[in-house]
């Protein structure tokens, strides 16, 4: 291989240029290893986020970190004779986002097998792994063995991606403290290199269009999804995407444990409705790649099996399934409520705004490994087109640490309104691309 060195590869992004097969292949492995320094990579993202990368380029920055790792193959393992019918699905990154927590448990229910390689929290957006720490004792650090028994015994394991993609790990990690999170070819990369690793058979890609999507545009994350399915389908991944609607926050929480609580609430046959409604529509979907018919997924969250195989989840990951109550999981310290000055019909939620002001609180990081805080959050009263009456509550924010509280209100300042008219609805799902 022809020999490379960082500056070079960095200043070839830098002034626009394409990045060779090589030049990937040798700084994803130099990374991977130490011999380029977090500096020189942080260079390089930056690079990449304003130069961007050519379909070829992405392409071969996905297999290299797909290379830089362990590949999971479960197609040896059966259920009642029967191969498992394997499907995930992955989320680009939303505010109140908790799909994955009452989704998996509804797959489980419904005869599928999903082996969740889950993330942390990334820029303004919650993580499933931070959501889900919040219950004491749960785990996500879980050896290959224990994902094949729970795949085969319970139909889900969800799990850090550990030796998975290992260049992804460190890259991802060093994208949410450096602002170069919201550049298709990283996301695209980053999101296809775990799922191809991972070993299911077929993946469903929620990806998120509005102000609290990492891409600005319509446009762009069509063109996100588009770059998506065809990396899957190169790697023998049959793959599928929903465009959904992220320009105000899904439900009525945001933030880790309060997440949790409402997925239990869904569980319950409860929750508000888009949550809901996305659950079942993503639900619909996996089942279908994965040819899993003849099953009604609304039907797991009324008879109770999919919080069965929830609590039954949560067990076998080290989790204490009594705690899975508004009551038991942690709670921010200190709050504040924010009130409504007159009456009227609640305006548009900013989802973006929404998301930094509970980074701000806690929920998120600032630094690379940081610890965030389980009970962080915010819980919002009045969604878009509810009534509102003069002095009731509109969100109320959650931390143990109260002097985060004026940076958080200074996000949400301008980020919501309440006006004599609703605003105009917006459908939640607005694409399907395969």
């Amino acid at each position: 291989m022809t020999s490379f060195d960082a500056p070079t590869v960095i200043r070839t992004k830098r002034d626009g240029g394409v990045l060779s097969d090589d030049a990937i292949d040798w700084v994803i492995d130099a990374y991977t290893y130490d011999r380029v320094a977090d500096a020189q990579m942080s260079a390089l993202l930056m690079a990449i986020f304003l130069r961007g990368m050519t379909t070829a380029e992405i392409a071969r920055w996905t297999a290299a970190m797909v290379a830089s790792g362990d590949k999971l193959d479960f197609s040896d393992l059966r259920r009642g004779g029967r191969p498992l019918a394997l499907v995930d699905k992955h989320s680009t990154g939303g505010v109140g986002d908790k799909i994955t927590i009452p989704l998996v448990p509804v797959i489980m229910a419904c005869g599928g097998a999903v082996p969740q390689a889950a993330g942390r929290g990334l820029g303004h957006t919650g993580g499933t792994l931070d959501k889900l720490e919040a219950i004491p004792g749960f785990t996500a650090e879980i050896t290959k063995a224990q994902i094949r028994q729970q795949l085969c015994d319970l139909g889900a394991a969800i799990f850090a991606a550990g030796e998975l993609a290992p260049a992804d790990r460190k890259i991802y990690a060093l994208r949410d403290v450096t602002g170069t999170t919201e550049s298709l070819p990283l996301i695209a990369s980053s999101v296809m290199s775990k799922k191809i690793a991972e070993g299911t058979r077929a993946l469903v890609l929620d990806c998120k269009v509005g102000s609290g999507a990492f891409l600005a545009t319509e446009a762009e994350s069509r063109e996100l999804a588009r770059t998506m399915v065809d990396l899957g389908t190169e790697h023998g991944l049959l793959t599928r995407a929903l465009l959904t609607d992220m320009n105000t926050p899904l439900g009525r929480t945001v933030g880790n444990a309060v997440e949790v609580v409402e997925s239990l609430e869904v569980l319950s046959g409860g929750g508000p409705d888009d949550v809901v409604e996305l659950t079942l529509a993503l639900a619909r979907e996996m089942l279908d790649a994965a040819g899993v018919d003849g099953v009604d997924p609304a039907q797991t969250l009324q008879d109770g099996s999919a919080m069965d195989r929830f609590r039954a989840l949560v067990a076998a990951q080290g989790g204490d399934a009594g705690t899975l109550s508004a009551e038991a999981l942690p709670t921010g310290a200190h709050s504040e409520t924010v009130t409504a000055t007159r009456g009227g019909t609640m305006g548009d939620i900013d989802a973006m705004a929404v998301g930094l002001a509970v980074w701000r609180l806690g929920a998120g990081r600032s630094e690379p490994g940081a610890r965030v805080q389980s009970g962080a959050g915010m819980r919002v009263h009045r969604r878009p087109g509810e009534p509102v009456a003069a002095g009731e509550p509109l969100f109320t924010l959650y931390t143990d640490t109260p002097q985060r509280f004026p940076a958080a209100l200074a996000e949400l300042d301008g980020a919501w309104s309440v006006d004599d008219e609703p605003p105009a609805t917006r459908p939640l799902i607005i694409d399907r691309i395969t």
